[in-house]
């Protein structure tokens, strides 16, 4: 055992911190696959989904590299989508060969919203934090974070 630890009952700043943020992760984790189970999508499409609602008009290809699949997946994804009435396929005006996917469901709207509900209570929580505190806060995440996937 190391010898601090053996002296103090309180966690480190370090350790509250770190655990701080690994129970963020779950409480995002656990909002994510709730609201996926809700609309009976799996987190392949509900990914795809957000990304094209963020990206409107992006070609399949777009969708595919931001995913890491294959060009056949991300065809069956949108397909799948597609017939969920959750996006469109658009063909380019100039290129009959390329595809533009357009998401067609309001994402601020149930039961869609449900996909960004976490995050939008925690944008609202920040809102409530001083803005020279959430921006100290940001730049020690950035750095965390930018270390951890090193």
């Amino acid at each position: 055992m190391h010898p601090s630890s053996e002296t103090s009952s309180s966690p480190s700043p370090g350790s509250e911190l770190g655990r701080a943020l690994l129970a963020y992760g779950e409480a995002r984790r656990v909002a994510a696959a709730e609201a996926r189970r809700e609309l009976s999508l799996n987190e392949l499409d509900a990914r795809a989904l957000l990304f094209v609602a963020d990206n409107p008009g992006a070609r399949p290809s777009h969708v595919r590299d931001h995913l890491g699949i294959t060009s056949a997946g991300v065809t069956t994804l949108i397909d799948r989508l597609v017939q969920r009435g959750a996006v469109r396929r658009d063909l380019d005006d100039e290129d009959r060969r390329v595809n533009h996917i357009t998401a067609i469901i309001d994402l601020d709207s149930p039961p869609w919203s449900q996909l960004r509900a976490f995050d939008a209570a925690v944008e609202e929580a920040v809102s409530d934090v001083d803005p020279a505190e959430a921006h100290r806060l940001a730049r020690l995440l950035d750095r965390i974070t930018a270390r951890a996937v090193r």
